[in-house]
């Protein structure tokens, strides 16, 4: 057998292996990533391995990402609803940024403020709430002094 052969075949293999399984996969292991859809909070509540307390209970058209590193707590969260936020949310001054973009998302960079609720940051979107976790200390501090 030729060595070049015996060297390529592997990575040959992977490469197929990698297209036959779809995004999903190659985006798990090459930008340590998982995106999920939920159709309702319901389906969200049931199968997301995110919590995200702010939420609002009309949503639909959930769409997760999060690390696949072990222990990361990165994760971005779009979505649809027409309700506002929860009470304990509170706009503070924009420190943070999210891991990841997701399509339709708007861009965070375009916003000097945010709401701050618990370990996330939430912005408008166009038919809903965009938001990421972590969020900044400072986000969180300025939140906690009301």
């Amino acid at each position: 057998m030729n060595a070049r052969f015996a060297l390529a075949a592997p990575a040959l293999i992977a490469v197929g292996l990698l297209s036959l399984t779809g995004c999903s996969a190659f985006d798990s292991l090459v930008h340590k990533q998982a995106t999920s859809t939920f159709d309702d909070v319901a389906a969200f509540d049931d199968g997301a391995e995110v919590d995200a307390d702010w939420i609002p209970s009309d949503a639909t058209d959930i769409t997760v990402r999060t690390s696949t590193l072990e222990d990361a707590a990165d994760a971005v969260i779009l979505l649809s609803s027409d309700s506002a936020l929860p009470d304990d949310c509170a706009e503070v001054e924009r420190y943070s940024a999210p891991s990841w973009a997701l399509d339709d998302a708007p861009d965070p960079y375009t916003v000097k403020t945010v709401f701050a609720c618990g370990d996330g940051s939430i912005m408008a979107a166009d038919d809903g709430w965009y938001g990421w976790t972590p969020n900044s200390e400072e986000e969180r501090s300025a939140a906690a002094a009301g």
